[in-house]
């Protein structure tokens, strides 16, 4: 086999092809390019030259795509009105240290454009104290609604501490159909507001009963403004 040395090679117009259609091309070093196309010339990735890519196909990283982060700052609420649509089939929001000005604040959450929908749910809670007393499972039907347009609970009572905080997920089921209802779960943590210092894990579930697109969600507590937090926006691809 013949060896062809060559320091620069050009197209003689506008693409330089290497092999027939079919053909495998290999590289026993490397190919240093910074666009890879497939062979219908979708882009597979994008790099600056850097190591920063961009443009990477849908196919390629984690599932869970990180649309918006709001963090707050003694802020009254947290509405996420943008980016909620037919693009993704479920959308997560991930609460991070959520500290109520107000002791004994609830983390609460509404959607629709009046944040007023029609909520169905039911309500667990699973708690224990700092001294290993006080545990239980139990139906909390005071955090439920029956078609109810109420903020839907997500914690019970959490302490306003530097040190007390909720945090947990929420999780919403293709909001942007306009034939089915959107269901929801939650599953929160928080420091209870108790001088016993509670472990309280809230499990919440339901629907939104509206078959119109859900474009709008808001987070709040039922007393008093968010001291600090960060809540995380994510679409499931």
């Amino acid at each position: 086999m013949s060896t062809l040395n060559v320091n620069t090679v050009e197209p003689a117009g506008a693409t330089l092809t290497i092999g027939e259609s079919g053909d495998t091309v290999k590289a026993n070093d490397s190919v240093n390019v910074n666009t890879v196309k497939d062979a219908g010339g979708n882009t597979i990735w994008v790099s600056d030259g850097s190591g920063n890519l961009s443009s990477v196909d849908s196919a390629f990283g984690d599932a869970l795509v990180l649309l918006s982060t709001q963090t707050a700052s003694d802020d009254a609420s947290i509405s996420f009105t943008s980016d909620i649509d037919s693009t993704y089939k479920e959308y997560i929001f991930k609460f991070i240290n959520m500290n109520p000005a107000t002791d004994g604040g609830d983390w609460q959450w509404q959607a629709g454009s009046s944040y007023d929908e029609l909520i169905t749910s039911t309500a667990f809670l699973a708690q224990l104290e700092e001294d290993h007393t006080g545990a239980g499972l139990s139906y909390r039907t005071s955090y439920d609604q029956a078609e109810g347009t109420d903020f839907q609970w997500l914690t019970a009572s959490v302490g306003n501490a530097s040190d007390e905080s909720a945090s947990g997920e929420l999780h919403i089921f293709n909001p942007a159909s306009t034939t089915y209802v959107k269901n929801f779960y939650s599953r929160v943590h928080s420091y209870s507001d108790a001088d016993t210092g509670y472990s309280e894990d809230m499990f919440i579930a339901g629907y939104l009963n509206t078959t119109s697109a859900i474009t709008q969600v808001q987070f709040k507590f039922d007393s008093g403004n968010i001291n600090e937090g960060t809540i995380k926006m994510y679409g499931v691809s």
